[in-house]
């Protein structure tokens, strides 16, 4: 099939501002579904994205249309994420379906930023488009994207900041050779372990170059200033079908699935709601093999060899041409322990019961792996405490989990790395289960909620859920923190009074095998994936204005402040 390619079509908005876009269609006269792909990241290169056929895409019988979105790129205006995706990506539906190489019908597709560009679009509702694909994309860009638990996620945002919105306009605004702003994001970059630990460098250059990051500092709480561009605050207006594509061990796992969950629930059309698909993999945001360092699932854990492409051929097709009926497939997940896909009928899995294990500790507490720390069927009916030491000028070092920093698309510090360096902490309470007699599957999101009282204004609280094999291995299965101790709209709490926190440690498909037991690790930081909270109470937007405090947390378990872990387990019929 021969193929077409148009450069630089110009695409006037709404407000006067032209965004320029290529076309890839074939060599034809008949009009075609049009799929559209919206990028900051530049629109050369693999035109359908990392991971997609174009070819493929376009010989099932679709165009293609790949656009630089606003200030990136050829296209004109002034650049900021997030706030004009939703217009902008709406305006450029409406334009496509009105040339004479669409038939009126479109579809987007994405991944990450691009994903929710798609999202922000169908929160618009434009006429034609009748199909999304969001792979790996956020459900909002506070929550899941710029912090997580109400704490800054330092780690992913200061590394995309100078890596991915930085460094390619400011190397093409150099025209091949390296400029002065440009050295100094290299210089950034290559010295990026220690700006995470001199944080006031790294504001003070993106000051300068980035200034919205700064705005993104000065806004930790929800409220409006993140929902202008929110797409989980629109799904009764997307009319749009979604394929939903996510990772156990992608950073915006959670924004994946809330998106397929608010599509079917709130969906603005019937295509919406009953379209709707989830597929979920063993997967990082970059790797998507199958295959991290220490730990392989198998070949069908490859994106490629499931085929992301087809999926992507068959969405479009029921979508867009009308061809079958409601997916025969909903939900797909692979399930880690026994590594394999199994399908459900929707998300949250049905036949999933809540249970929980209670935490508590003995004589040698639950400091490290070498103490007492256990899970226990049953509230355990003494009183009970443990306490760990949060210093941040040592804080818990990142050790695998849901990342996106550097090294990302080789697995230095993403997916399921051992525990056992960081387990043999003291500031680190580690509680764990008793050998399971049979398999036991959690699919679903877990949770952790915790009673703790804490000797200063403030400490984080920062959990993980972890697989401890048979040898030893300690596997993390998924993580989360919380800010504070109270509502993190509240502030800290006074020193000395007991809380009961929450915090969400993420979804997983697992099987703890026979043998394998349950572990919980509880610290006061996970860095620098996520910035370390001061101990101060200070401003959260400059965490850094005042010298550390070292703080003590106190876990409670047992009567009356039974903390637990709460697991979604999958009942067998």
């Amino acid at each position: 099939m021969r193929i077409v390619v148009e450069h630089d079509l110009e695409i006037p908005l709404r407000d006067g501002t032209v965004l320029r876009a290529d076309l890839y269609r074939p060599d034809s006269r008949v009009s075609l579904p049009t799929l559209i792909r919206r990028t900051p990241y530049g629109r050369a290169g693999e035109s359908a994205g990392p991971g997609l056929d174009t070819r493929r895409l376009l010989t099932a019988g679709y165009g293609l249309l790949v656009q630089d979105v606003r200030g990136r790129g050829s296209s004109g205006g002034e650049f900021e994420p997030f706030w004009a995706e939703g217009a902008d990506g709406a305006d450029t539906v409406d334009w496509a379906a009105a040339q004479p190489w669409c038939d009126g019908r479109v579809g987007m597709l994405g991944r990450s930023y691009e994903g929710s560009t798609a999202l922000l679009a169908a929160g618009h509702a434009p006429e034609a488009l009748h199909a999304v694909s969001a792979y790996m994309a956020g459900s909002e860009f506070r929550e899941g994207w710029c912090y997580q638990g109400g704490v800054f996620q330092l780690g992913f945002v200061l590394h995309w900041a100078l890596a991915d919105l930085l460094l390619p306009g400011l190397l093409a605004a150099d025209s091949g050779s390296t400029g002065a702003g440009a050295e100094r994001v290299l210089h950034a970059l290559d010295s990026i372990e220690d700006l995470y630990r001199t944080p006031g460098l790294a504001w003070k250059l993106l000051d300068e170059l980035a200034p919205y990051v700064r705005r993104w500092r000065e806004h930790p709480r929800p409220g409006p200033y993140w929902r202008r561009a929110a797409p989980n605050q629109t799904y009764p207006a997307m009319r749009a079908a979604g394929l939903h594509i996510g990772g156990w061990y992608d950073i915006f796992l959670g924004g994946t699935l809330e998106n397929y969950d608010g599509g079917r629930r709130y969906g603005g059309s019937a295509a919406a709601r009953e379209h709707a698909t989830l597929v979920v993999g063993p997967w990082s945001h970059c790797v998507r093999g199958g295959v991290f360092p220490g730990r392989r699932y198998g070949v069908r854990a490859d994106d490629q060899v499931l085929d992301v492409t087809g999926l992507h051929i068959d969405h479009f097709d029921r979508t867009l041409k009308g061809t079958g009926g409601p997916p025969a497939e909903r939900v797909r997940l692979f399930l880690t322990g026994v590594d394999r896909w199994q399908t459900f009928p929707d998300w949250p899995v049905p036949d999933v019961s809540p249970a929980a294990l209670y935490l508590t500790s003995g004589a040698r507490h639950a400091n490290s792996a070498t103490g007492d720390g256990a899970l226990l069927p049953d509230p355990p009916p003494a009183a009970g405490a443990d306490h760990f030491l949060h210093d941040p000028d040592d804080p818990v070092p990142t050790t695998g989990g849901a990342t996106l920093m550097t090294g990302m698309f080789v697995g230095a510090d993403c997916g399921p790395r051992d525990q056992r360096a960081v387990e043999r902490r003291a500031d680190v309470l580690c509680y764990t289960g008793a050998p399971q007699t049979a398999a036991l599957t959690v699919v679903g999101e877990v949770t952790l909620v915790v009673y703790v009282s804490c000797s200063g204004p403030a400490t984080d609280i920062a959990a993980k859920l972890v697989d401890v094999a048979p040898d030893g291995r300690a596997e993390i299965l998924c993580d989360g923190i919380r800010a504070g101790y109270a509502e993190c709209t509240d502030g800290p709490s006074p020193p000395g009074r007991t809380v009961e926190v929450t915090v969400r440690l993420g979804a997983v498909g697992h099987v703890f095998a026979p043998g394998h037991r349950v572990r919980l690790e509880v610290a006061g930081s996970n860095f620098p994936r996520f910035e370390v909270n001061p101990g101060t109470g200070g401003d959260p937007a400059e965490p850094w204005a005042r010298p550390y405090e070292t703080v003590t947390a106190t876990v409670h378990h047992g009567r009356p402040l039974p903390s637990h872990l709460r697991l979604p387990v999958l009942i067998t019929r």
